[in-house]
């Protein structure tokens, strides 16, 4: 039997995620190296080099005492962590470690979901030095597919504390209970694993020539050949590659540079930005958040009143999901915001447009005090839509719940 200790997130629906595979023997949850037998070397966001370092240190040192959930979210400096023994026999590390990408942002700092705090960073922290050039194979095939250095910490196991019963397999307990990974992950086919991490072949064979070049190695379709260029329907579009939603057709614009334009993805945390000096030119990558999807590239000279922003995409990148079809294809939520961000379309319409025009009719005093009622009552009546997009683009995150929980450590 073997051990390894991965911090990806909230710790309840990591270790959750990996109860479901042969070959985990059992897990536990727990608090690691926090402050205190810091001699040791860990890699992380903070060092310099694009690869993967030699750690140093011994393996492991133990705290002096045992650590509470609230030091740790005071800022105590540990970060929550699944405890793995798996038997090398049926599952191997680099498989646990597929798994484990395949639901972390491995970019993000201090941060994983709605969860922010140092307690949320991710990490990979191994017991033997066996074990080390094995995740040093998988990081760095994991640096070449996001294009750059990850945020995700590489060591040796420093401390360990066990956290709180109540945490221990906390959504067997709690099956509603708050999750920051979908729900979809936790019913990975485990008879045929392999389908968890797809081949390079099997991916081409799925999306085509064009998208697999694209996404996957940074191609460029042809100016005006794409399907989305003049594309104006009602719907969203998401990753070819693995579903994530990016942009709303609310966003969408006719640039006429020859490539779908939007002026801003459905939210910050869509898309992550990377230098590009390619063809001897600067300017900014942009990827898909969830699987470093190359799609496109953002410039400066979009529409000034919505933002200044023009995110150039290739159509190969995306898939695009009319909204008659929302239901069908499982992203029934995503009516509602688009139903909300018409309606902030047509506030700002308003505002643009009637606003003058009434102060033309009624003079300066009267028409202002009677567009700033139409104002007013036009945004109360869409508050509950804008209340239903703020729980949506937060996962209908359950504060109450997790808040109620966590107190009782």
């Amino acid at each position: 039997m073997k051990t390894i200790y991965l911090a990806g997130g909230c710790f309840w629906g990591t270790q959750k995620y990996f109860d479901q595979f042969d070959g985990v023997v059992r897990t536990r949850v727990g608090y690691a190296n926090g402050p205190g037998n810091r001699g040791s070397h860990v890699e992380g966001p903070g060092n310099k080099g694009s690869h993967v370092q030699e750690s140093g240190g011994s393996l492991p040192g133990w705290p002096e005492r045992q650590v509470s959930y609230q030091e740790v979210c005071a800022g105590s400096g540990h970060a929550e962590t699944v405890e793995l023994v798996y038997d090398e026999a049926v599952i191997s590390l680099t498989k646990l470690l597929e798994y484990y990408f395949l639901v972390i942002d491995p970019l993000a700092v201090n941060r994983q979901g709605n969860d922010r705090g140092i307690q949320y960073r991710t990490g990979i922290y191994y017991t033997e030095e066996s074990q080390k050039e094995e995740i040093r194979a998988v990081y760095r095939r994991q640096e070449d597919l996001a294009g750059g250095p990850l945020a995700v910490e590489l060591g040796p196991l420093l401390n360990f504390c066990p956290a709180e019963e109540y945490h221990q397999k906390y959504l067997d307990k709690n099956p509603g209970g708050y999750c920051h990974i979908p729900q979809r992950f936790f019913a990975l086919d485990q008879e045929e694993p392999a389908e968890a991490v797809e081949s390079e072949e099997d991916l081409r064979a799925r999306i085509g020539d064009i998208a697999y070049e694209v996404t996957q190695h940074a191609a460029t379709e042809r100016a005006f050949t794409g399907r989305y260029d003049e594309y104006f329907e009602k719907g969203i579009y998401v990753d070819v590659v693995t579903g994530q939603v990016l942009f709303s057709s609310e966003d969408k614009y006719n640039s006429g540079c020859g490539w779908p334009a939007f002026t801003r993805p459905v939210s910050r945390d869509a898309l992550t930005e990377h230098k590009d000096e390619s063809y001897g030119m600067v300017r900014v990558e942009v990827r898909s958040a969830q699987g470093r999807s190359h799609l496109g590239h953002v410039f400066n000279d979009g529409p000034r009143d919505q933002g200044g922003l023009r995110y150039c995409i290739n159509s190969a990148a995306l898939r695009f999901i009319p909204y008659e079809d929302l239901d069908k294809e499982g992203y029934g939520s995503w009516k509602g915001i688009l139903v909300c961000l018409l309606g902030l379309v047509s506030v700002r319409l308003l505002k643009l447009y009637l606003s003058p025009v009434i102060v033309d009719a009624l003079g300066s005093h009267w028409g202002k005090l009677t567009f700033s009622i139409i104002y007013t009552f036009y945004f109360i009546a869409f508050f509950p839509l804008l209340l239903n997009l703020y729980h949506k683009m937060t996962d209908k995150m359950d504060e109450a719940d997790k808040t109620d929980y966590r107190a009782a450590a």
